[in-house]
């Protein structure tokens, strides 16, 4: 049996926004690899048992007293390091080297020549032999005197030590940010450092994580039964496919419809799961139960609660006529696992409410199994199609926990409901269509509890308001309004307005996040 997690890289997060980001190239590499807060205990660091180490980037400066610094462990444990950015700046404090503020702080592409002698560099190049990289640079500070041990093996126009490494250990840092695709070469240079400087091997493929997975839950549940709540999002659908592998008639999925989903989603579910896949799926028509909840209700977090507390209860009464059930499956993922800790820890504000429905009561009598919780979305998406589901469930784009309730403004309806699922329905057909849905990251219509004038045939109508929201982005944490051709607005707006009663008006959401969220509530 492999052992996908033998050799694995540890990452210490110094607060970058691109901390999850460098795991994720690190995995895409073929590595394991884990993110944890650069203040980690070093009893934890040493039960990690890395085979490498990367310090992230980050917002502070090593310049004055109480910022993040380097575990002097990291240094002991005699396996290579890689600092990035802040993790570079880190380093060279911690070795005595010396640190300034720069005069012009550089954000964005810069022209990197890096010296070919260097292991971490030798044979990269973007310009003909020139032994210069297209780097991607964020950064106020930078190394002014490299620490003892250490040389510069790289520089550009601005800053004359963008790169070092020491001149006897594995130890390297750079001051670009070799994790973002900006930099062309970054990910074959994390690989130099994790595959031939580390020596890990490439054992995190979809096909030994799917086969390390279910032999874990097998070991963890035996011969037990579990339950799971099936919302039809991709978690849960790759959850219930995983457990259906592992456990097969030892699964039974609960799938509450609470009348806020997209247009037949609801008979989707059943379709892929209970007729396809055989598995025993009870659906709860519970539309009525919440929209009475929320009648009157139109505050955004009270709204989320209602849906949340209420998914809970119908959950709870159908999965209490079960029995001998005593295993309690949920999707969680590595980001909701790095998000809890670090709001925990206080490191993280709340904007609002996160977007999955439920919790888990104090007193719960079942045991809890998270087969997704060590992996990213794009992940769980690969290992949903090797596990066989349709490609087009796995790679929808995000949808809500409450699902439509939080795109319909105010209260919500069952008409606003209503309305608001064709309209969003015709706009994701005609992404389709456009060979545009895959090239966005994420689109949908919000209902506005406004009225407008418009013009049909002859006559005026006073009707609702809708508008289309479309996003790029790599990691959800920040977000361009995607630049859609005017013409597919056009006949988005032009069938939306003709097909649907009730609609007189169409706008486009061209907020960018921030300042704006995605969603609206």
């Amino acid at each position: 049996m492999t052992d996908i997690h033998a050799s694995k890289i540890l990452i210490l997060d110094f607060g970058s926004q691109f901390s999850q980001l460098i795991a994720r190239r690190v995995r895409e590499i073929g590595v394991y690899s884990e993110l944890h807060a650069h203040d980690m205990t070093e009893a934890e660091i040493h039960a990690f048992q890395p085979a490498g180490i990367i310090l992230s980037g980050g917002p502070e400066t090593v310049t004055v007293e109480g910022t993040p610094r380097v575990s002097p462990l990291v240094f002991e444990l005699g396996v290579p390091v890689l600092g990035i950015c802040y993790g570079m700046q880190a380093m060279t404090s911690h070795f005595g080297g010396k640190v300034e503020a720069s005069e012009l702080r550089e954000f964005g592409y810069a022209e990197l020549h890096h010296y070919n002698d260097c292991r971490l560099f030798e044979g990269l190049d973007d310009h003909d032999g020139r032994h210069r990289l297209d780097v991607w640079m964020s950064h106020g500070d930078k190394v002014t005197v490299a620490a003892e041990g250490f040389r510069c093996v790289a520089e550009t126009e601005t800053c004359p030590i963008a790169a070092i490494e020491h001149r006897e250990k594995p130890w390297y840092g750079v001051q670009f940010h070799p994790e973002v695709t900006h930099t062309k070469q970054g990910t074959e240079l994390l690989k130099r450092f994790v595959r031939e400087i580390c020596g890990c091997e490439g054992l995190w493929t979809t096909g030994n994580i799917v086969e390390d997975m279910v032999r874990r839950i097998r070991e963890q549940v035996g011969e037990d039964e579990v339950l799971l709540g099936l919302s039809g999002g991709v978690d849960s659908s790759v959850v219930a496919a995983l457990l259906n592998r592992a456990i097969g008639d030892k699964l039974t999925c609960v799938f509450v419809d609470h009348g806020l989903l997209r247009k037949n989603e609801g008979n989707q579910v059943m379709a892929t799961f209970a007729q396809h896949m055989g598995i025993r799926v009870i659906r709860v028509d519970a539309e009525d139960v919440f929209l009475g909840k929320l009648k009157g209700e139109s505050d955004p977090e009270r709204k989320r609660k209602i849906i949340g507390n209420t998914f809970i209860e119908v959950f709870d009464q159908e999965s209490a006529r079960l029995n001998n059930i005593k295993w309690l499956a949920q999707g969680t993922i590595y980001p909701d696992v790095i998000e809890s800790a670090g709001t925990k820890n206080g490191k993280a504000h709340l904007i609002k409410s996160h977007h999955n429905v439920g919790g888990l009561p104090e007193d719960m009598k079942m045991k809890l199994v998270e087969p997704l919780r060590e992996l990213f979305k794009d992940e769980v998406r690969r290992i949903g199609v090797e596990l066989g589901l349709p490609r087009e469930m796995v790679y929808r784009h995000p949808f809500p926990g409450p699902g439509l309730g939080v795109r319909i403004l105010g209260e919500i309806k069952k008409e606003y409901a209503d309305i608001l699922r064709e309209a969003d329905h015709i706009f994701i057909e005609e992404l389709h269509k456009a060979d545009w849905y895959h090239k966005v990251s994420q689109a949908f219509v919000v209902f506005l509890p406004v009225k407008s004038v418009g013009v049909t045939g002859d006559g005026r109508r006073y009707e609702w308001v809708v508008s289309l929201r479309a996003v790029e982005t790599i990691d959800f944490m920040t977000a361009r309004w995607a630049h859609l051709p005017y013409e597919l607005l056009e006949r988005v707006s032009n069938r939306i307005i003709n097909e649907i009663s009730g609609i007189s008006r169409v706008a486009y959401d061209v907020s960018s996040k921030p300042p704006a969220t995605i969603e609206w509530e």
